[in-house]
């Protein structure tokens, strides 16, 4: 089958290449599915686990890319809740072979059950985006109705579905994002936007909760921002400098079929919409991850045609 691999961890981007590969094999637990759209974010190529498995060793080639959605092809042995010829959109494990191939080995935990109503390549923006956002606003901020929050790159893959759901949640809030980004943003329901290349970011005042997505010195201004007893949460590296009285957390994403189904049902509603910024095929792949310009929203690419 093909796929997109990598071997060269100096070589970088340069080092992607669409290339023939064996068909994956499906362990305990696993399913094979049959990708129809997969997602990957820009810099997983500097992730330590895009080159080791869970001891470490080393597992080049690899094949790049996490969300997907499809159609499952096999079952591996003791899978169970899923069935071959079934929908499924979800993300696979950090340390395994990823979604940029024609076929791919996950575990059946990882993935739910896609709605008939939902196209893949809409469903491939939603596992590692829409369960950050989740993850970041309510498993770990637990904002509430009536908190203000302040959500940093309220236009890209990640912030743009945390407006949405902090909105839906009734909480006030701050977007913010280049000058471009103002429309958007408050197209998708934020109250405020904040262009933080020309205003001054310490403007806001103190708000209960901050959504950072960028790191640096973002991160570093943003913690003055959080009230007493407030959180800011961060999936742009491990935090060094603390709210006063006040909590930071990095993390991780994790898979979640139940949440995944939850998020999968508010498209269907109209409550959630994704921002694809473009669709590639699977052999301009490696070019997607070095954009000639910058564009809303996630890429994906349409491995096969529905």
């Amino acid at each position: 089958m093909q796929a997109i691999t990598v071997q060269d961890r100096a070589a970088g981007v340069s080092g992607l290449a669409l290339s023939e590969v064996p068909h994956p094999h499906a362990a305990e637990n696993d399913v094979i599915v049959k990708v129809h759209a997969a997602g990957f974010t820009p810099g997983e190529l500097d992730w330590p686990s895009t080159w080791t498995d869970r001891a470490g060793r080393d597992r080049t080639p690899t094949v790049p890319g996490h969300e997907l959605s499809g159609v499952v092809t096999e079952l591996g042995y003791g899978t169970t809740g899923l069935s071959i010829g079934q929908r499924v959109f979800g993300l696979t494990d950090w340390t395994r072979n990823g979604t940029l191939a024609q076929y791919t080995a996950i575990e059946a935990r990882n993935l739910a059950p896609l709605p008939a109503d939902v196209d893949h390549v809409t469903a491939a923006a939603l596992p590692i985006s829409g369960l950050t956002a989740w993850q970041a606003l309510f498993d770990h901020a637990h904002l509430t109705t009536g908190q203000n929050v302040l959500i940093h790159g309220a236009a890209g893959g990640v912030g743009s579905l945390a407006v949405q759901l902090a909105r839906e949640a009734g909480a006030r809030v701050i977007a913010t994002g280049r000058a471009a980004d103002r429309d958007t943003a408050l197209g998708l329901g934020a109250d405020t936007f904040i262009d933080f290349q020309a205003e001054k970011l310490e403007d806001t005042g103190q708000v209960d909760v901050v959504f950072d997505v960028i790191g640096g010195e973002i991160l570093e201004r943003s913690t003055a921002l959080v009230r007493p007893g407030g959180t800011l949460v961060t999936i742009a590296e491990p935090v060094t400098v603390h709210p006063h009285n006040g909590r930071a957390i990095f993390f991780v994403v994790e898979p979640d079929r139940a949440r995944l189904a939850e998020l999968a049902q508010r498209l269907r509603d109209g409550r959630l919409k994704p921002i694809i910024g473009a669709v590639r095929t699977l052999a301009e792949a490696a070019s997607a991850f070095t954009p000639d310009k910058r564009t809303p929203g996630k890429t994906i690419i349409r491995v096969t045609e529905d």
